[in-house]
């Protein structure tokens, strides 16, 4: 059995394979030893998504987004991404965990970078 693909199939093909490229989510490489800077603020963790980079830091119930600053480097084919208080949290309630979301745009980012945590990650 043959199938012949018209013109329209083609550009619907075509728009499905972009809008697929566009979904896809940056790759989180680990960081190499000089990569890492162990003055910079410890993350709990630190995850990829569709269109954010996630990070989570432990908190005493007070932190936030705008507590935080972000520098990216752009070294060997990746985005080194650090992140660092602007101020230290003062509240004094239970020790927990925040989650901040920073978008890719925000970030200067791209779906195709391959970024690298330059923060201590357990």
């Amino acid at each position: 059995m043959s199938v012949v693909l018209s013109r329209r199939g083609f550009v619907l093909a075509g728009t499905a394979l972009t809008l697929a490229g566009c979904a896809t989510t940056p790759a989180l490489l680990a960081a190499a030893p000089g990569e890492i800077f162990p003055e910079l603020e410890p993350l709990l963790a630190a995850k990829t998504g569709p269109r954010v980079l996630t990070i989570r830091v432990a908190s005493k119930g007070c932190t936030a987004k705008a507590d935080f600053v972000f520098r990216v480097d752009r070294k060997a084919g990746h985005a080194v991404v650090a992140f660092a208080r602007r101020r230290l949290e003062t509240c004094r309630g239970p020790t927990g965990a925040a989650e901040l979301r920073f978008s890719y745009d925000e970030l200067g980012l791209t779906h195709a970078d391959r970024i690298v945590i330059a923060n201590p990650v357990p």
